[in-house]
């Protein structure tokens, strides 16, 4: 089994078809999403079928839970804000109900997922030091657990202690547990504009980060169309 872990895809159809046509090329039998389908970008509809067509494992993000309030919450910025309140206007009323019934955290075959983090999902912590993947270490019940919300891909190991490894190929060991971030498909933000996914190969115990080129230009321009922030279409060029 290959499955292709997908996470922040933000609305971005031109890195998601990427992507998905990628992960097919390389053999990927199964897929998963880490959720924040939306947000930012201007294609969240033809995310969400696309999305809903592979009928896959998925959990829900803060930007999916944000466009099912009737007001946004105060840790949202300006720019995210303008877009979640854009993408309210957009989404149907089946398309939210959908993203309210999501998850915050699903165990799938051997491994889980979770957007944020696993000691508080519903709280949208960020995970980007060793001390903040101990407590959701704690709560880790499978030796790998897939996370996103960071827009960062990293992987974080616990034996001994807990330290950082480099994610473009890892090895799953016996005792340890791996929490690993798969980077964003939509919207990188480690100065690399290309999307990001991994591939897990149940079998033979690799992860891998895949970065795959697309049209950035075309996302952009349907970023300006909207009347989207223009910031929003800038940073997809900057990987930021």
């Amino acid at each position: 089994m290959r499955f292709a872990i997908l996470s922040d895809i933000h609305a971005n159809l031109e890195a998601l078809e990427a992507v998905l046509a990628d992960a097919r090329g390389r053999r990927c039998t199964h897929f998963i999403c880490l959720g924040d389908v939306v947000g930012y970008n201007a294609n969240p509809r033809e995310c969400l079928d696309l999305v809903r067509e592979l009928d896959c494992p998925v959990v829900k993000g803060n930007h999916d839970e944000e466009v099912t309030l009737s007001a946004s919450s105060e840790h949202f910025n300006e720019l995210a804000e303008r877009a979640i309140q854009w993408t309210r206007d957009t989404l149907t009323d089946p398309d939210k109900e959908w993203l309210r019934k999501l998850p915050l955290q699903k165990r799938v075959h051997d491994f889980t997922i979770v957007h944020a983090t696993l000691d508080t999902p519903g709280q949208w912590g960020y995970v980007f030091s060793n001390l903040d993947a101990v407590a959701s270490f704690t709560y880790q019940r499978t030796a790998v657990c897939f996370f996103g919300h960071t827009h960062v891909p990293m992987v974080f190991v616990r034996d001994q202690g807990v330290r950082q490894e480099r994610i473009e190929h890892v090895r799953i060991e016996p005792g340890k547990k791996y929490f690993i971030n798969a980077g964003s498909v939509g919207q990188p933000r480690d100065g690399n504009w290309h999307a990001a996914y991994c591939i897990y190969d149940v079998e033979n115990k690799l992860v891998e980060l895949v970065r795959v080129k697309y049209d950035v230009a075309n996302a952009q321009k349907k970023i300006s169309k909207a009347g989207l922030p223009q910031l929003l279409a800038e940073r997809l060029a900057l990987g930021r």
